[in-house]
């Protein structure tokens, strides 16, 4: 069936959220040891070419491309998102056999089957791409595995699906369980510990990472072993909010504080939770629910905070010029305007505004004219790579370009 339920899991209010995780992690242990871990604490590991904090976007598939996380670069070619995750696989319950079992709902069905088209492309950008696992309502989860055994065949049926489907690695989600149904268990201390310590056995080289929220955020230790010595990265659950996630094992740099609802969070707050996790020197920032249509402003509130650049967006060929109202490729950007000529009434249906652009982004080998008068009259400036200051140019082309030649 489809798990019509979680798509909207994300859009309570903030303040009922914050509530709920409070109840949460209440109750978080103070866990001490730390084991050698496979954890990526250099940053360029696994980063697609570009210094700065890596970028992780979940994709809602019911509703939404997991393919578009490939049309987002920065204004320099590289990909915005070092690791895009597909929302969702479930947890079942077979009540014949009262095992946990692995499901794919129609949707995250079509993205595996047809990875050619849907997951390798972002892979062939060096995009790692992760299958994320959620609870299914029928009692069975990652805190509820009645023996170690049990959690062992689970992790088996994970590892399985990661190399069978070409994938880079698991994400664990502690929702939608509903422990105890069916007759299943209630969280134990074990099943988590047991779970990551399995798969990490199965999966030495592939990514592990845990949305920190739920049962599992408690119960992070068992005899000695942290879910953090197994695991490569931990971000916080609830949007629009800044909190570090408690696993011990974990550094700074495999952490989000930050958690941005493409979707609903202000871009203001996305820059100001950018702006935090490079003061505080974290290594992750957590994004979800990346929709089909181009997002690329907002996504350069917070690139522009992490890299120093903004977001391009390739909606299928190749991507567009941007301008944008302020130097360093801030404030308003208009839409990729493709090949062309422009006079100014042209450039205005791709948002643009007599008079007001101070910089550019060119993708490479293209070439930019820009002229201060309408009809590609006046003062003119040649462009072949994208330019972040039109005041330095000579003479300034600051707020005076008017028409466009792209070719």
């Amino acid at each position: 069936m489809v798990n019509l339920f979680y798509l909207n899991r994300k859009n309570v209010t903030v303040f009922l959220l914050l509530a709920i995780a409070c109840l949460t992690y209440s109750c978080k242990k103070d866990l001490q040891q730390k084991e050698a871990i496979p954890n990526d604490d250099e940053k360029a590991l696994n980063a697609v070419g570009v210094s700065g904090p890596k970028s992780i976007v979940y994709v809602e598939v019911n509703s939404n491309d997991f393919a578009n996380v490939a049309k987002y670069s920065l204004a320099t070619g590289q990909p915005l998102f070092d690791i895009g995750i597909i929302f969702a696989a479930n947890i079942n319950y077979n009540t014949s056999t009262q095992t946990a079992t692995l499901f794919f709902n129609p949707q995250v069905t079509t993205v595996l089957n047809n990875r050619a088209i849907t997951i390798q492309p972002v892979q062939a950008r060096g995009t790692k791409v992760l299958l994320s696992i959620l609870g299914n309502h029928q009692g069975a989860g990652i805190c509820n595995f009645p023996s170690q055994a049990a959690a062992q065949a689970f992790a088996q049926l994970l590892a399985n699906a990661v190399n069978t489907y070409g994938l880079d690695g698991i994400d664990f989600d502690d929702e939608y369980s509903d422990y105890g149904v069916n007759g299943t268990g209630q969280p134990n201390a074990s099943s988590f510990v047991y779970l990551v310590t399995a798969l990490r056995s199965l999966m030495p080289t592939k990514i592990i990472s845990f949305y920190y929220y739920g049962p599992a955020a408690s119960r992070l230790s068992y005899n000695g072993v942290t879910v953090g010595s197994k695991v490569n990265y931990s971000w916080n659950a609830i949007y629009g909010t800044w909190s570090v996630p408690n696993v011990p094992g974990l550094t700074a740099a495999n952490l989000s504080p930050a958690a941005v609802n493409i979707t609903a969070t202000s871009s203001s707050t996305a820059a100001s939770l950018a702006t935090q996790t490079v003061n505080n020197n974290y290594g992750l920032y957590l994004t979800y629910n990346l929709p089909n249509n181009d997002v690329s402003s907002y996504l350069s509130s917070f690139s522009n905070v992490l890299y120093g650049q903004p977001t391009v967006y390739n909606g299928g060929g190749a991507s567009g010029v941007k301008f944008f109202q302020h130097t360093n490729y801030g404030g308003t950007a208009t839409s990729s305007i493709p090949k062309g000529n422009y006079t100014l009434s042209q450039l205005q249906a791709y948002g643009f505004v007599n008079d007001w652009a101070s910089s550019v982004t060119i993708p490479a080998g293209w070439t930019v004219i820009m002229y201060s008068n309408d009809n590609f009259t006046g003062t003119s400036w040649t462009l072949t790579s994208s330019n972040a200051n039109f005041p330095g140019l000579s003479p300034t082309a600051n707020d005076v370009v008017t028409s466009v030649r792209i070719q």
